[in-house]
């Protein structure tokens, strides 16, 4: 496929792409590897000073990501920490012992459980946020001691590029063997290869349900454990008591967040029976004050979709919805689209991703309505509530069936920095988060010295 430049449409080139030789080759380094079998503590130290260089890459990465998905450089900008922290995180928790404890018998002997690599990991990440994505894959198959392979999505991989130099440059510093992490490129392809390669002991895959499906399936043959972090259609519940205001910012933001190319963006906003329209209009006057432009101005709040084939396909899934658009005066260059509420579809033909600036509306007359329409999808990603009455919000949210449910709030980041990013349904499997994933690298092997108890000694 031809890449895109997102806010002229002009083609910048080809997409990359590995030969199968190159797969073959990266894939038998990795595994006469092995293992990355350096103690935890010179892991962390690793790990850190891969942390210092990423970040001091980060203004170059962020604006290749800009240019390269159409997301606003403030945007990719505040996701830059990522680069840098997914690393300096994985060395803490490194540090912090979280792969080693011990358990202590009634005959006060100690029982070892520690927490080894599987061997060579592969980490597949999307087009939307590639290099935060990566960062925290590569960061936590590293600090585990697993090879890394990183496959990008073909659509965006030159902020992936510049991240992997940078990664390699402070690897090759530090000593370690080359093959401890790869690069390489191309589409559904050559993850094919990757993912079903007996050589390949773990993977971890961000992207569309599609795409999960295919890399469980292939998985599912060896037996290999597989961390699947897929789309979304995410409910916003507004409670009778909520501030509409407060309501229209956070779906205006959940909507254009990415360009509203994200898995926990606003799939359907929940609203009282007979304020569907009006809150639709809040929204999409919020919206309109928005800037567009191009991706890489400072003041651009919201840019074009990725590339008009995608543009093609949102516009289409917001077509097949039925009911009335409600759509923001918002134009801009290239495969800019402006975001948009629909009112009075059917609910059951409003449960898929669009994965765009798209939603829509519904009215409930009771709370166990709102419920219902909330969990009326497979999807189960992320949710939203928002009320006036907190603790009556908080009673809606824990009814609400989401890996995550922000009360009052729609932020991209996660509640805390500390907990799991799970997921429901088909949204996902095998959470995900700062331990959790580097956890998700490794399987425990325990040690000890037995007790001497048998169930049929003759001694």
């Amino acid at each position: 496929m031809d890449l895109e430049n997102p806010a002229t449409g002009e083609v910048t080139g080809p997409a990359l792409g590995s030969s199968p030789t190159e797969v073959d080759e990266a894939l038998a380094a990795a595994d006469a590897l092995g293992a990355w079998t350096a103690p935890a503590g010179e892991r962390a130290t690793v790990c850190e000073s891969i942390a210092a260089a990423v970040a001091a890459a980060a203004p170059e990465i962020v604006a290749l990501e800009s240019r390269a998905t159409g997301v606003p450089i403030r945007q990719t900008t505040g996701l830059g920490m990522i680069l840098g922290g997914a690393f300096a995180l994985a060395a803490g928790q490194l540090r912090a012992g979280i792969l080693t404890s011990t358990a202590t018998r009634e005959d006060g002997r100690e029982v070892l459980v520690e927490r080894l690599p599987w061997g060579p990991a592969a980490c597949l990440v999307p087009w939307n946020a590639p290099a935060p994505m990566a960062s925290h894959k590569v960061a936590n198959a590293l600090a585990a001691g697993c090879p890394a392979i990183l496959k990008p999505s073909e659509y965006a991989p030159y902020g992936t590029e510049r991240l992997a130099e940078v990664i390699d440059a402070a690897l090759r510093a530090a000593g370690t063997p080359p093959a401890l992490f790869q690069l390489l490129h191309g589409g559904a392809e050559v993850g094919a290869r990757i993912v079903s390669d007996p050589r390949i002991r773990a993977v971890s895959f961000t992207g569309g349900l599609g795409g999960g499906r295919a890399v469980a399936a292939a998985c599912a043959y060896d037996i290999k454990p597989v961390q699947l972090e897929l789309g979304g259609n995410n409910a916003l519940i507004a409670l009778p008591d909520a501030d509409e205001d407060a309501v229209a910012r956070a779906a205006a933001d959940l909507l254009t967040t990415l360009n509203g190319q994200w898995c926990r963006a606003l799939g359907r906003l929940i609203v009282p029976a007979g304020r569907e329209e009006a809150i639709a209009s809040l929204v999409m006057a919020r919206i309109n004050d928005l800037r567009t432009g191009d991706p890489s101005d400072e003041a651009t709040d919201y840019g074009p979709l990725i590339h008009s084939g995608h543009r093609a396909t949102v516009v289409k899934a917001r077509d097949d919805l039925g009911g009335t658009l409600f759509e923001s005066s918002l134009t801009g260059p290239g495969n800019t689209l402006a975001p948009a509420l629909v009112v009075g579809a059917d609910p059951a033909r409003t449960t898929g991703e669009i994965f765009g600036p798209v939603a829509a509306v519904h009215g409930y007359s009771s709370i166990d309505e709102a419920v219902a329409l909330a969990n009326g999808t497979r999807y189960g990603l992320e949710g939203y509530v928002f009320g006036t009455d907190e603790e009556a919000a908080l009673a809606v949210a824990k009814r609400v069936r989401a890996g995550e449910v922000k009360v009052n709030g729609s932020s991209i980041m996660s509640l805390h920095l500390f907990t799991p990013r799970p997921a429901w349904g088909i949204s996902g499997y095998s959470e995900e988060g700062t331990a959790e994933t580097l956890r998700f690298f490794t399987n425990p092997r325990v040690v000890g010295v037995e007790n001497g108890f048998a169930l049929h000694s003759r001694s």
